[in-house]
């Protein structure tokens, strides 16, 4: 292995690897006129250690060289090296070009499919492969650009939730405590309180139960997240689970006006999930459409027999959602509000902790809208549970 890959560090290192020995000093003698540094290998063994020994910018591959011990015909050794060049995550963004003599196509479909970004026939000009060489780095550079913002941005997230489930947990004690000694107070156990006195309390007490249930979305979300969430699936009749539901929010739709009636289709089967974890789902979404509505408002609960399970549907008759807005309303911490939706107070997990507890089971959870004319909620289920596999 030879060339000038010790001078300026600056600029480009480009590998050639040719067996031919007036096609690599032609080679060298053209990238070091345009200004690029070289380093040569002479067969295909040679090149793959200089991939990963050197990390050049850009191959320049014959077709034909030495193969060595790659185990392929010299003939095809140009086209085995570019193979293991794009399979290597230590060498797969490096940008390869194939120069040859050969001009059959079969030759350009084989580079093609075997990771080739470029392919050039000898005789080349050398303003030609100048263009090409620079347009390659330029599309490597901007690459490798956005994989280091993407890096540095996956390190800030994991800062960022590393030091959120910290504080979380460090809230969850003393506001446990704080609830303990509001509840003694409320029941007289320091001295009997006055109206205002238990009015007051009372909201200081339901505001810290309202802070201790978004710690716990907090908590449950990063579980989801982090995959260490441990499911407990268990036979669900959906008529039973819909009637669970309408009567837990009973008293809740008779302070705001709110109608609801429930359709389970003779199809709709028994099926297996968590029930706790669906009956939080589906109640996340009755709470939705409450709350996000300025006035009282329908909802209708269905459920119905899938190809892959079981749908049910939530829908209601409120502000409903802009479609602009129908993704981004499970990404975490987003909160949108139509413009005549009422003004609520949200964290932005509700819908998030939906769809990961959905995707917890193999289902998928969306949404259907449009501003000023409603919305509908549709959750998909398997008839089991099919986690997804643990992410590396």
């Amino acid at each position: 292995m030879d060339g000038s890959a010790g001078r300026d560090a600056a600029n480009p290192l480009i590998l050639v690897a040719d067996d031919v020995d007036a096609n690599v000093e032609l080679l060298v003698d053209q990238l070091a006129t345009l200004g690029f540094r070289t380093i040569v290998a002479r067969d295909a063994t040679s090149a793959l250690a200089a991939c990963i020994e050197h990390r050049p910018d850009l191959a320049i591959l014959d077709v034909s060289m030495p193969a060595g011990e790659l185990g392929v015909d010299d003939r095809d050794a140009g086209f085995e090296v570019c193979r293991r060049i794009k399979r290597d995550a230590r060498s797969a963004r490096i940008p390869v070009i194939f120069v040859t003599a050969l001009n059959d196509t079969r030759d350009r479909v084989k580079a093609i499919e075997a990771g080739a970004d470029d392919f050039l026939t000898k005789p080349h000009h050398r303003l030609v492969l100048n263009a090409r060489v620079n347009a390659l780095l330029k599309l490597k550079g901007a690459t490798d650009a956005l994989e280091e913002s993407l890096r540095r941005q996956r390190e800030l997230q994991k800062v960022r939730d590393d030091l959120m489930k910290m504080i979380v947990h460090d809230l969850k004690t003393p506001l446990t405590a704080i609830l303990a000694s509001l509840e003694m107070l409320r029941d007289g156990d320091f001295g009997v309180l006055g109206a205002p006195q238990a009015r007051v309390l009372s909201d200081a007490e339901g505001k810290a139960e309202d802070l201790l249930a978004l710690i716990e979305d907090l908590l449950e979300v990063a579980r989801i997240e982090e995959q260490s969430i441990t499911l407990n699936p268990e036979p669900i009749a959906p008529p039973a689970l819909l009637a669970e539901i309408v009567y837990d929010w009973s008293l809740r739709f008779q302070q705001e006006g709110t109608t609801a009636t429930t359709d389970c289709a003779d199809d709709a089967p028994v099926f297996r999930a968590d029930k706790a974890l669906l009956k939080r789902v589906l109640s996340n979404l009755v709470q939705n459409a409450v709350t996000h509505s300025a006035g009282p408002v329908h909802l209708a609960l269905t459920a119905r027999a899938d190809d892959s399970g079981i749908l049910f549907t939530i829908a209601d008759d409120g502000p409903g959602i802009p479609l602009e807005f129908q993704d981004i309303i499970f990404r975490k911490f987003e909160r949108v509000r139509a413009p005549n939706a009422p003004r609520v107070r949200s964290s932005g997990l509700g819908l998030t902790f939906c769809r990961l507890a959905v995707e917890a089971h193999g289902g998928r959870i969306w949404v259907k809208s449009a501003d000023g004319e409603g919305s509908t909620f549709y959750v998909q289920l398997p008839h089991e549970p099919r986690q997804p596999p643990r992410l590396s």
